[in-house]
């Protein structure tokens, strides 16, 4: 399923308001499962971010940088994988005639792009151009905890006193509070495979933490290294100091 809402998922740069207007509210820090030195990505968090993205986002935002070959790195198996890239069809060819084409996407092509180019998306946006998502997440001050603000922060009716542009819609956190895309997640907007109830406040979540694997896939791995060497250096240290210890030991 893919549900087609204006602006689909996490259009930010997107408002016609003032941009240097009020910054907005704290963010309030999320609890993240890939948050410190030794945290990893939940890989059901992952899936029902990769649902949310395929079914609500990507109708509108591409994600360039990431091949759906990747989506093994988030627990999928390769059918599962051939299948997912399957739903989308990608451009291809020349052919023989010396036409381009379409075809089903497979799992080395990179994620289908919902426009054929910026106008066609600009058009189809009433003049927005909805951002690649590949590295949103660490193209915004507050990283995954303004995504994750931002799609759950709309509020239908603006403060009394505040002017709404004709078009635009408010949002609590986006500076100015005006804001180009629609409120793209609502209450059981997607049926979660798993059975997980899609409030919105989880499907921000499950597709924020996406968001951030898509833009740090190697962050585990990056982790992990970090610990090795740490320990690495705490063992050599204390080699060092007990090799200077015995050396010294005939001058105390």
């Amino acid at each position: 399923m893919r549900t087609s809402i204006l602006g689909a998922t996490v259009a930010l740069a997107l408002v016609t308001g003032s941009a240097t207007a009020s910054e907005g509210p704290k963010l309030a820090a999320q609890n993240w499962s890939f948050g410190g030195i030794f945290g990893t990505f939940d890989r059901a968090t992952l899936r029902r971010g990769v649902q949310v993205y395929n079914e609500v986002c990507a109708s509108c935002h591409s994600l360039k940088l990431v091949a759906y070959r990747n989506l093994g790195d988030v627990g999928y198996g390769a059918e599962e994988v051939k299948a997912i890239a399957a739903e989308f069809e990608v451009t291809d060819g020349p052919n023989d005639d010396g036409d381009m084409f379409t075809r089903p996407a497979l799992p080395a092509d990179r994620f289908a792009a919902p426009f054929e180019n910026d106008k066609a998306a600009r058009a189809a946006n009433n003049g927005a151009l909805p951002p690649d998502l590949s590295v949103i997440t660490k193209a915004r001050k507050g990283g995954s905890d303004y995504i994750y603000a931002l799609l759950s922060r709309y509020a239908e009716d603006p403060p009394a006193d505040f002017e709404l542009s004709d078009g635009m819609y408010y949002n609590e956190v986006f500076p100015g509070h005006q804001i180009a895309m629609s409120p793209p997640l609502g209450e059981d907007a997607v049926e979660y495979a798993d059975g997980t109830k899609a409030t919105t406040a989880q499907m921000s979540k499950d597709v924020t933490t996406f968001l951030v694997w898509a833009a740090e896939p190697e962050m585990e791995e990056r982790k992990r290294l970090g610990i090795i060497v740490m320990i690495f250096l705490t063992a050599l240290t204390a080699m060092l100091y007990a090799l200077k210890r015995m050396i010294w030991s005939d001058l105390h």
